[in-house]
């Protein structure tokens, strides 16, 4: 049996598998996110702990003698965090998580910094982990005197596993510190930030093993000695695994609260300038880039909020029939937005109300707006160099069929839906430690799952969508220096 721990921003998903790769039983642990200041988001790493001991404690439950029989742990997380430990290993303060902003000064001096781009391939946003570090020194510098490591936070839940200090490429290359194409870490993007190469855990690939279980909680768990826990990944890498894309020209789109459009690549493809991240894989020797938008499935619940009806009662109203653009035009932006932008200042729009825009068709727009920012991250990857001839979809807002035809049409490839069954970063991580614990070829293991079906794009809508797309484009320029 393997095991997959996946530490989200709400909660953590401990998933088994056995070595067929059949998913034996599921259990999580939940969390809260703290937000004691405007743009501040943390959380106590020790909430981490508890959650992992309370879903594996269900696993327990459930499956004791599978859980038993545990040979390999992979570990999947939420990227960018900075959790600060010193000398003994104790927390200095809470972890600043990936979706806190307080760091944007810092971001942008960094980023005006050329060796940053340079070498990391990457805009500094102010999620990213070196700027955090650059704020605390500025704001808390007593705890940042203190500071002996810093690690991801699916790295702190290793350390508490293994007690080592290891990370590995996928997540590091999201922290402004690591030499992207050459992986490893760039002694002068850390002294450009004050820190050292020393302050920065040991790096291996997530295929290989990074640690083995301690005694005593193998003991607590009821399995053996020497389960090994594989390096792992970073929460998109990790559902890369899961979804089996881990090949040139294999990609996927999750529309979930925020929107990813992710893309394995057999080599390292870096365009900062358009705000497309290019970071190293799960497996050795590939890269992936992703673009990425804020809100998603985000924006349709806050238009579900807004009408007081549910996000499933919305698309209803649609239908299944893929409708033509109307007037109205609609910028996802409720958050600021990443790709292609990187502008954490804009807002989100509707353009061209009337009077006889009525709700089905401000639906039709959110779902649109959505569409068309993913296809921005399209057009940013092609200009990385990739490209792509179709793709997967994932997460919560692919249950909806229009919004899977929409997506079609506006990215104008077909879109693959696959047969049920459990594909995000829990199961990914679960791949990654069969893979650490057995040695075996990581691509005849990270298989893509069977599709159900292939939603075209529609051929009679193509033109009317690319008028709207380029209607569309021409809105963030119109209102970027209203904000």
């Amino acid at each position: 049996m393997y095991l997959g721990l996946d530490l989200g921003t709400s909660g953590v998903k401990a998933l088994l598998i056995d070595d067929a790769q059949r998913v034996i039983g599921s259990a999580s642990g939940a969390m809260d996110v703290s937000r004691p200041l405007p743009g501040w988001s943390e959380q106590d790493p020790a909430a981490w702990v508890r959650a992992t001991e309370e879903a594996v404690t269900g696993l327990k439950t459930s499956h004791p003698e599978e859980l038993a029989a545990v040979r390999g742990i992979g570990l999947s997380g939420h990227m960018h965090g900075a959790t600060l430990i010193d000398a003994n290993d104790q927390v200095l303060r809470p972890c600043i998580l990936w979706n806190d902003t307080r760091s944007h000064a810092q971001a942008a001096r960094l980023d005006a910094d050329p060796q940053f781009r340079a070498l990391t391939g990457n805009i500094v946003f102010p999620g990213f982990t070196a700027p955090k570090l650059v704020w605390v020194a500025e704001n808390e510098p007593d705890i940042f005197a203190k500071v002996a490591k810093v690690l991801l936070p699916k790295d702190f839940l290793r350390l508490w596993l293994t007690g080592e200090h290891i990370s590995e490429m996928s997540d590091s290359a999201g922290t402004s510190w690591l030499d992207t194409g050459k992986r490893a870490w760039s002694e002068s993007l850390l002294a450009a930030t004050g820190m050292t190469v020393n302050q920065m855990p040991s790096l291996v690939e997530g295929t290989d093993v990074g640690g083995t279980l301690k005694a005593d909680i193998a003991a607590k768990w009821g399995m053996g000695a020497g389960v090994v826990v594989a390096g792992g990944a970073g929460d998109n890498a990790a559902s890369a695994c899961g979804m089996g894309t881990v090949a040139e020209g294999q990609a996927f789109v999750s529309l979930g609260t925020s929107g990813v459009l992710f893309a394995a690549n057999a080599s390292y493809l870096p365009n900062p300038a358009s705000a497309v991240h290019a970071f190293c894989h799960a497996l050795p020797g590939t890269w992936h880039q992703m673009g990425v938008i804020l809100s998603a499935t985000d924006a349709l619940n806050w238009h579900a909020g807004v009408t007081g009806k549910s996000a499933a009662d919305l698309t209803g109203e649609l239908g299944d029939t893929l409708k033509a653009p109307t007037s109205v035009a609609f910028l996802p932006y409720l958050s600021g937005e990443r790709t292609p932008h990187n502008d954490a200042a804009i807002r989100g729009v509707f353009a061209g109300l009337g009077h006889e825009s009525s709700r089905v068709v401000l639906t039709q727009a959110v779902l649109e707006g959505v569409s068309f920012a993913i296809r921005d991250s399209l057009e940013a990857l092609k200009s990385a160099g990739t490209t792509l001839s179709r793709v997967t979809a994932i997460g919560g807002g692919s249950r909806s069929r229009y919004w899977l035809r929409s997506i079609a049409t506006a990215l104008n490839l077909p879109v693959d839906v696959p047969a049920d069954g459990d594909f995000g970063a829990a199961f990914g991580a679960a791949r990654l430690g069969l893979v650490a614990a057995t040695g075996r070829d990581p691509i005849s293991v990270f298989t893509p799952p069977a599709t159900a079906e292939t939603v075209e794009p529609d051929a009679a809508l193509r033109d009317a969508y690319e008028t709207a797309y380029q209607r569309y484009r021409r809105l963030y320029p119109a209102i970027r220096d209203a904000y």
